[in-house]
């Protein structure tokens, strides 16, 4: 790819570029890393249909999948481009979902970080030979290598998972009073459950520490009010 050949080390023509601010960049610079360029991965993915027991809360593992996947197609490319310049890392990291109006069912995801090189000899690579990624901001970096850890990989968990409606006379029960919905309240604890611990597994098989910064999101997308993912 000739953007990518460009802005490889040694090139004659070598100009690198990032989504990076001027504080995050000259932070991750005094942490002793050199920015490569922006790098990206995207997949357009038809998200399949499935559907939730009206009075039950179930994963809806098919969707899982579905969602999961188009994200790893996502990051592999981005590490794939990183790869391609050289780089020991990737910073920065952003991961984006858009649904397309040319397909109810049609999703872009979008894996999008600044591709950096140590200026230190030796590799900040993971175990796994991979460039290490994350979503820490410049200034978060910069903190965390000053405290002498290194980042190994942005790790993930995701859950999709229908909430099972209220039957009829349950609801109306509730009108005007203060009271807990111990069917709702199971639920999302379950499917954030399963989003946790599916984090840990991948930071596990990445031998790491811990975890840090670590986000929760609840996203509705387009499949109505009973149906959410937990990522």
């Amino acid at each position: 790819m000739r953007r990518l050949a460009e802005m490889r080390p040694g090139s004659p023509k070598a100009l690198f570029t990032s989504d990076l601010s001027v504080n995050e960049f000259l932070l991750v610079r005094e942490a002793g890393f050199r920015p490569l360029g922006l790098v990206l991965g995207s997949s357009i993915y038809h998200v399949g249909l499935q559907v939730g027991r009206w009075s039950q809360n179930m994963e809806l593992d098919k969707l899982s999948e579905a969602m999961y996947h188009a994200r790893d197609l996502a990051m592999t490319r981005m590490e794939a481009e990183a790869d391609a310049l050289g780089a020991d890392g990737i910073v920065g990291v952003r991961l984006e979902i858009e649904f397309k109006e040319f397909g109810n069912d049609l999703a872009e995801f979008v894996a999008v970080g600044t591709a950096v090189k140590a200026d230190a000899a030796g590799s900040w690579r993971n175990d796994e030979g991979k460039p290490f990624t994350s979503d820490l901001s410049g200034q978060d970096f910069w903190t965390l290598i000053q405290a002498g850890y290194a980042p190994l990989g942005m790790v993930m968990g995701s859950c999709v998972y229908h909430i099972a409606h209220q039957r009829g006379f349950s609801a109306l029960s509730n009108v005007g009073r203060n009271v807990e919905i111990p069917q709702f309240t199971e639920a999302l604890y379950d499917a954030r459950e399963l989003a946790m611990s599916r984090m840990q597994a991948e930071a596990e098989e990445l031998h790491a520490e811990g975890i840090v910064g670590v986000q929760l999101l609840s996203l509705a997308h387009r499949w109505g009010g009973h149906t959410t993912e937990f990522f």
